[in-house]
């Protein structure tokens, strides 16, 4: 057991060595010093916003995991993307690609948060009592609304004219390059508080509840109250994240079973360490490829999806024959 526990602790010293080293590479790689005023700020500001990602993302997405007991579902399931995404395709359709709605970023950030977590507080508030709190029934009417936000903003998409199309093609896709620091502020915030709640008061249930809801009654856990509390705190993670850069569907899956392959744990806080670690190295590593190899010729969610894709794929076929 001591044995284990050192080498977990040395896993997790190495992690979190080269996840700085990543961050200072990134921050200092080709830098020019005669415009360092402004590249600097402009890296600092990536980095901000992709460790607020790495921890909303890996939070969410392990708390969801814990949930469903199911480590190939994302929140992403649950419409929350599609949900998005039709949000931005109405505000264009109905006030136009340059009016305040849209180019307001601050207005666009809280109509795009209020209404995700709106309609999450409708589909795990109401559904959730209306499905007799059965975790797979909200998962397939999730399924099902995701599916039918995303035709609506597809048919939207043919009536508004190619130009205001174009400017909404830029929030169909994650990216870190032009990020505004008061939204870097509200979101931090934000998430910092949700941290802290689940760390002082959810997480010494979390290990429980991811024994399945029969152990966790028996052990005294109030299960579905907390599951109803997580499904809300879930929904306010992935809808500040998805306000803030835009969606990235893949990127949970990925760095929640790389962390659980890489420290061989079922312990929460060492999960949700290792997976907001994964998340920075992730997104770091994708911002560098896109920024100095494919000269920004691609999206960071392009390259993530791609590869999240192919790993979700691994992951059925190893499901199936295990």
């Amino acid at each position: 057991m001591a044995k284990h526990k050192r080498s977990l602790m040395i896993k997790l010293g190495i992690l979190t060595l080269i996840t700085l080293l990543s961050i200072t590479f990134y921050v200092f790689w080709d830098i020019n010093f005669k415009i360092l005023h402004y590249q600097l700020p402009s890296r600092l500001t990536r980095i901000w916003a992709m460790i607020l990602m790495a921890i909303a993302i890996g939070v969410s997405t392990t708390l969801f995991q814990t949930i469903s007991r199911n480590r190939i579902l994302t929140p992403s399931i649950m419409g929350l993307d599609a949900a998005y995404l039709f949000i931005q395709t109405l505000l264009v359709f109905i006030f136009g690609a340059t009016s305040q709605a849209m180019m307001n970023t601050h207005l666009n950030f809280f109509i795009a948060m209020i209404s995700l977590v709106t309609f999450t507080m409708f589909l795990f508030g109401y559904m959730f009592n209306k499905t007799a709190q059965s975790i797979f029934k909200l998962l397939l009417i999730g399924v099902i609304l995701g599916t039918l936000f995303q035709s609506l903003a597809s048919f939207v998409q043919i009536l508004i004219n190619p130009d205001d199309f174009l400017i909404l093609q830029n929030t169909m896709f994650a990216s870190f390059n032009a990020i505004q620091s008061e939204l870097l502020i509200i979101s931090t915030v934000i998430i910092a508080l949700l941290v802290i709640v689940i760390y002082i008061y959810y997480l010494p249930y979390l290990d429980v509840m991811g024994l399945g809801r029969d152990h966790a009654i028996n052990l005294g856990v109030e299960y579905d109250k907390i599951v109803k509390q997580l499904l809300f705190i879930v929904a306010i993670l992935v809808s500040v994240s998805t306000a803030l850069v835009g969606p990235i569907t893949f990127l949970g899956l990925l760095i929640v079973n790389l962390a659980h392959e890489f420290i061989k744990s079922h312990k929460h806080s060492h999960i949700l360490y290792t997976t907001i670690l994964f998340g920075i190295l992730s997104l770091i590593g994708a911002q560098s490829i896109v920024q100095y190899i494919m000269q920004q010729e691609t999206e960071i969610s392009v390259l993530i999806n791609f590869i999240g894709g192919i790993y979700f794929i691994f992951l059925i076929i190893k499901e199936s024959r295990s």
